[in-house]
C-alpha cells in the first residue's frame, strides 16, 4: 500500500466510487451515502435534475431532452466534472459545510489496482472539487481486504478477488501488501448481458432496461445452482411484434449462457496463483479465497469457483460494503500498523 496508515487517520472522509454504487465514508458519523453512481441531466439548461436512485429510476423512461449519465466507469472517473456535481448533490448543503469548516480538508479514494496515471488523476481532482486539500489513494484490494476482516498484516497467504459490476480484480495478499493481481475486464455487468443476448436470440424477448439484473428479478435464489428450479418466467418485449410478452426459460440453458464470461474469472485465478510463490499457494489451499463485491452474491459462483479451483471458497457476510468499510476503519484508526522488532545486537 503505497499511502500509511498515518496518513490515512488524518485523512476526514473518504470515497468509494465504483461502477455500481457510490459510498462516502465520513470520520465520525460513519457511512453517509450509499447510492447508485448515476446522475440525470436536463441537455436543454444543463442542470442537475436527480442523481442516486431515483435518477437510476429513470433510466429509459425519460424524454429526449434527460439524458442520464454514469461519470464512472470500471470504478474509474470519465466525467469530472459530472461526478463532482454528483458527489455534491449526495452529500448535501449541511455535510459539505461541516466539511469545508475542517482546516485542510483530506480525503481518501479507494482505486482500482491497475488503475493508470490519469486516473488516479480524475479521482484526485474530483474530490479537491468538494474542497480536499489533500487526496489519499488506497487499492480496492487492501481495502476490501480489511473491511471483511482478512488478516493482510501477518506473513501468510490471504485471497481476495473483488466481483465488480464492470471488473473483477484477485490478488494475493502478504505483510499488507500485494504479491500479485490481476484485473479481469468481466463483472456483472458481463454476466447481465450475457443473460440478455441468451434471452434475444433463444426466445427473441428483448428485457427493459430495469430489468437487465434477471437475475435477481426472476432467477433469485438458487435459480443460476443445478439444484434451482428447472425453469422460471421472465416478461419483456417481443423483438419481432414489439409487443408484452412472456417466456418460460431453462436455467440449465441460461447457465451455460453465462459460463462464457466467467471462465475470463477463472483464467485469471489461474494467472494470479502461477505467478504466486509455491509457499503463499499452499497456505491457499487451506485459507481459501474471500469473494467481496456486489457481484459475489451470483448465485452459484462460488460452487463453480470451488470446482474449478479446488480450494474452498468463501463469501463476506457483507460483500458489497467490504471496501468503504476497510477504508473507514483505516480512517478511525482501528487498524494496527504492523511493527518489527529489530533482532537484537
Amino acid at each position: 500500500m503505497a499511502v500509511s496508515l498515518e496518513q490515512l487517520r488524518r485523512c476526514h472522509f473518504a470515497v468509494d466510487m465504483g461502477a455500481a454504487r457510490t459510498r462516502v465514508y465520513v470520520k465520525g458519523p460513519g457511512l453517509v451515502v450509499d447510492e447508485p453512481s448515476v446522475a440525470a441531466v436536463n441537455t436543454r439548461s444543463g442542470s442537475l435534475i436527480a442523481v442516486g436512485e431515483f435518477a437510476e429510476q429513470m433510466t429509459g423512461r425519460t424524454p429526449e431532452y434527460i439524458r442520464v449519465v454514469r461519470p464512472v466507469s470500471g470504478g474509474t472517473v470519465v466525467d469530472i466534472e459530472m461526478a463532482q456535481r454528483m458527489l455534491r448533490h449526495l452529500l448535501g448543503d449541511k455535510l459539505r459545510r461541516s466539511l469545508r469548516r475542517r482546516p485542510r480538508l483530506r480525503a481518501a479514494a479507494c482505486t482500482p489496482h491497475d488503475a493508470d496515471p490519469l486516473a488516479q488523476r480524475a479521482t484526485i481532482e474530483t474530490l479537491a472539487g468538494l474542497g480536499a486539500r489533500r487526496v489519499e489513494l488506497v487499492d480496492t484490494l487492501i481495502a476490501a481486504a480489511v473491511g471483511c476482516g482478512l488478516p493482510v498484516e501477518r506473513p501468510e497467504a490471504t485471497m481476495i478477488m473483488v466481483c465488480g459490476a464492470a471488473a473483477t480484480q484477485v490478488a494475493v495478499l502478504s505483510l499488507g501488501s500485494i504479491v500479485t493481481a490481476q484485473r479481469i475486464p468481466v463483472g456483472g455487468e458481463a454476466v447481465d448481458h450475457a443473460i440478455v443476448q441468451h434471452l434475444r436470440h433463444a426466445h427473441a424477448l428483448m428485457l427493459p432496461s430495469q430489468s437487465v439484473r434477471p437475475l435477481q428479478l426472476a432467477l433469485a435464489g438458487t435459480g443460476l445452482t443445478p439444484h434451482g428450479p428447472a425453469s422460471a418466467e421472465i416478461h419483456g418485449r417481443d423483438v419481432v411484434t414489439g409487443l408484452a410478452r412472456s417466456v418460460r426459460v431453462d436455467t440449465a440453458a441460461v447457465r451455460k449462457a453465462i459460463q462464457t464470461p466467467l471462465t475470463a474469472v477463472l483464467d485469471g485465478i489461474g494467472k494470479v496463483l502461477r505467478d504466486c510463490p509455491p509457499d503463499l499457494v499452499a497456505d491457499l489451499a487451506d485459507r481459501g479465497i474471500m469473494m467481496v463485491g456486489g457481484s459475489a452474491l451470483l448465485p452459484g459462483f462460488d460452487q463453480m469457483l470451488i470446482r474449478a479451483t479446488g480450494m474452498p471458497v468463501h463469501i463476506a457476510e457483507r460483500p458489497d460494503m467490504c471496501a468503504i468499510q476497510g477504508i473507514g476503519a483505516m480512517l478511525e484508526g482501528s487498524i494496527a500498523p504492523l511493527v518489527l522488532d529489530p533482532p537484537a545486537a
